[in-house]
C-alpha cells in the first residue's frame, strides 16, 4: 500500500507493530533484533522500540540476543480463535468423552499464567461460578494449566510465577513456587496432571495434552468431577486412559489439516 493510497485514518505505529509480531511464525519463533528489522521492514531503532513495547505489556519475551512471542498473543485473537480449526477439531471427541465418562470435559490454552477456556462440554454444575468458552483461570491450580506450564522450562515457569504469584484460592492450593516447579515436573514425567481441590474444595480434575503437528502442547483437555462421585483412584485408573485415547484420536485429526 503506498503512501497516497492510505486512508487518512490510517495509524503507521500500530501498522509496524502488527509487522513486528507477524515476524515471528513456526519457522521463525526466535529472532534478533536485525531479523526482525529486515522481516518486518523497519529500521532497528524502530523494531528496538516495538519489541520492548510488546515485551513490556507481555506479548514478547527476550532471552539475551533473542526475541520471541509470548502465548499471550493468543488475546489478540481469541474472538477468531473460537472459530478456528483446534476447537472445531476437539469438540466432537470432547462429547465423547464425556459421554464415556459422563463427567464435564473441557479444552484450554495457556495465555500468560492464566488458561483460556477454547472448548467445553458440560453436563452439569461442579463449580460455584459458570464455565464457558474464554473463562479464564490461574494456570498454575488447574490440571489443564499444570499440563501446559509443563511444556515450559523452569525458568520460564519462575519468571511467570514471579509475575503473577500463584494466590491461595482454597486450603489445598499449592502457593510455594518451588512446589509448583516440583509438580510441574512430576506432571512432565507421568504425561498428565490431577488437581484435587485447589481450584475450588471439592472439585477434582484430570488433564492431559494435546500436541499439534510440530509436536508441541497446543491445547489441554480435563475432565472435572466432584469429590463426592469420584475418588482420585478412579480418575487415574477409569479417566485418565480414556483421556489419552481422546487426545490421540484429536492429534490423529489434527495431522490431517
Amino acid at each position: 500500500m503506498t503512501e497516497d493510497s492510505r486512508d487518512t485514518d490510517f495509524v503507521q505505529s500500530l501498522a509496524r507493530g502488527l509487522a513486528v509480531i507477524r515476524a515471528f511464525n513456526a519457522e521463525h519463533a526466535e529472532l534478533t533484533l536485525s531479523e526482525v528489522s529486515r522481516r518486518a521492514e523497519i529500521s532497528p531503532a524502530a523494531a528496538r522500540r516495538f519489541l520492548r513495547t510488546l515485551e513490556t505489556l507481555g506479548y514478547v519475551r527476550s532471552d539475551d540476543r533473542r526475541f520471541a512471542l509470548t502465548p499471550r498473543v493468543l488475546e489478540l485473537g481469541f474472538s477468531y480463535l473460537s472459530a478456528l480449526s483446534l476447537p472445531e477439531t476437539m469438540q466432537p471427541h470432547l462429547e465423547g468423552l464425556s459421554r464415556e465418562v459422563d463427567e464435564s470435559v473441557s479444552a484450554a490454552v495457556l495465555a500468560g499464567t492464566e488458561i483460556v477456556y477454547v472448548a467445553r462440554v458440560p453436563t452439569r454444575r461442579i463449580m460455584s461460578i459458570g464455565i464457558t468458552i474464554g473463562t479464564r483461570f490461574p494456570a498454575a491450580t488447574t490440571s489443564m494449566g499444570r499440563v501446559l506450564l509443563a511444556e515450559l522450562p523452569d525458568a520460564r515457569v519462575r519468571e511467570l510465577l514471579a509475575e503473577h504469584p500463584p494466590e491461595a484460592l482454597t486450603e489445598r492450593t499449592i502457593t510455594d513456587v518451588d512446589a509448583v516447579i516440583d509438580e510441574l515436573t512430576r506432571v512432565r514425567e507421568q504425561g498428565w496432571a490431577i488437581v484435587d481441590g485447589e481450584l475450588e474444595l471439592g472439585l477434582r480434575s484430570l488433564a492431559v495434552p494435546v500436541r499439534g503437528r510440530d509436536g508441541g502442547v497446543a491445547a489441554s483437555l480435563n475432565v472435572s468431577t466432584s469429590a463426592t462421585r469420584d475418588s482420585l483412584e478412579r480418575l487415574r485408573d477409569h479417566h485418565l486412559p480414556r483421556a489419552l485415547e481422546t487426545a490421540a484420536a484429536i492429534e490423529a485429526d489434527l495431522r490431517l489439516l
